[in-house]
């Protein structure tokens, strides 16, 4: 969808309308830009698998659920839901059980590019005997699926499955996407007003907490949904950016995509007269790096799952280059990247002209600094693996009622 308008304002009542990755296949989709997400994945799929060992394995009769929850429009997803079927349907096969259909939902947004992921989809291979073959035989097949697949719009900070239906929750890369820009963070008239800048990196203390105390209700929120819809024995993997820095006025990598270079190229539209500081004020980007102590007091105070693993990993560098050495490339990359996934709110807020404007200054200045960014710029990931127990469940909340 194309925003012609300059004067659309990115408000909280329509940002889950509007978040998303930027959509289609060309040179700035996120699809094309999500190189990067795919090999950190990659580098944690032990972590993974140490999840999905702990699942519970359910009767051979009914359906065994998978969801990714932020599944976006790219390869990624689909690579990762065939993984998490193939380990689970091996894992049944090792206990001398034949494996149960799979189903498995791709959730986002409802702004999310469904289209785009439903294309790259492979055709459903049955192994029942219907499609013919075995489960070997299915997961063999070159470029078939084994599991039956739906989209699912909504934000993941609510209810989106009915109770007790699932039986791995997948979410990477998105619980850093905060469900609004907390309140008065756009109120001139608010102590946390935050002035002079689109993100939070090196903001003042007020600011940042804000900023923590979003996350924190946000997740709070993801996990009270996850308790209900769960099936007992089931597991959770969550991959968010972190940081490592105690201080949360440092957001580590997400803090040089967006408080750096992002940042001074808006303010190179201000001080060049194509949008006022009063634009530039009323736009901040909605991410929230969090720490370990952030992620696990809310986990703790929510008391439905066990901590099995909850660590910071180190992903490693966004920019994915063939020629490190060729500072436009690295500096397209790092547009690219930006634009991919924070392009359709900067578009939404001063329009296609001056989204393009903006992000050619990107560029350039990313271009200016390819060393550094080469150097400096790596990702961080809170890893989370949390088993539900409805045993457990039930007995907190009978404590707190």
């Amino acid at each position: 969808m194309s925003h012609k308008g300059e004067n659309v304002m990115v408000s909280n009542m329509k940002l889950e309308k509007m978040l998303c990755m930027k959509g289609g296949k060309d040179q700035t989709s996120y699809a094309n830009n999500s190189q990067a997400q795919g090999q950190h994945a990659k580098s944690m799929l032990h972590l993974l698998k140490e999840a999905l060992d702990r699942v519970q394995l359910g009767p051979q009769d009914m359906p065994f659920v998978v969801v990714d929850l932020g599944c976006s429009c790219g390869s990624n997803t689909v690579y990762i839901v065939d993984m998490i079927v193939n380990h689970m349907a091996k894992r049944y096969e090792a206990s001398g059980c034949e494996p149960p259909e799979f189903s498995a939902f791709f959730s986002d947004l409802p702004s999310n590019d469904f289209n785009t992921l439903f294309q790259l989809l492979p055709s459903y291979y049955s192994y029942d005997g219907e499609g013919g073959g075995s489960m070997e035989e299915c997961l063999a097949a070159d470029k078939h699926r084994s599991y039956f697949a739906a989209g699912v719009p909504g934000s993941f900070y609510r209810r989106l499955f009915p109770a007790r239906s699932i039986d791995v929750f997948h979410s990477a890369f998105s619980l850093h996407w905060l469900y609004q820009i907390p309140e008065n963070i756009l109120d001139k008239r608010s102590k946390v007003y935050n002035k002079g800048r689109i993100f939070i990196h090196g903001a003042n203390e007020s600011i940042t907490n804000a900023y923590k105390k979003q996350f924190q209700t946000d997740l709070g929120g993801f996990l009270r949904a996850r308790a209900v819809e769960m099936k007992g024995g089931g597991s959770m993997f969550l991959v968010c950016l972190g940081r490592t820095s105690i201080d949360p006025t440092d957001q580590g990598g997400a803090g040089l995509l967006f408080g750096t270079h992002f940042q001074d190229a808006w303010n190179d539209l201000v001080q060049e007269g194509l949008i006022t500081s009063e634009k530039r004020d009323s736009f901040n980007i909605p991410v929230y790096a969090p720490s370990l102590q952030d992620f696990r007091e809310v986990v703790e105070a929510n008391g439905s799952f066990t901590i099995n693993k909850l660590e910071v990993f180190r992903g490693g560098s966004p920019l994915v280059v063939s020629h490190r050495d060729d500072s436009s490339e690295v500096g397209q990359a790092f547009a690219n990247s930006c634009r991919s996934v924070c392009g359709v709110l900067v578009d939404a807020h001063i329009g296609d002209r001056l989204g393009d404007e903006l992000f050619l200054r990107v560029e350039n200045r990313a271009t200016t600094h390819a060393n550094e960014l080469l150097e400096q710029l790596q990702f961080f990931h809170i890893v989370a693996s949390l088993s539900f127990c409805l045993d457990q469940k039930l007995t907190t909340t009978s404590k707190n009622t």
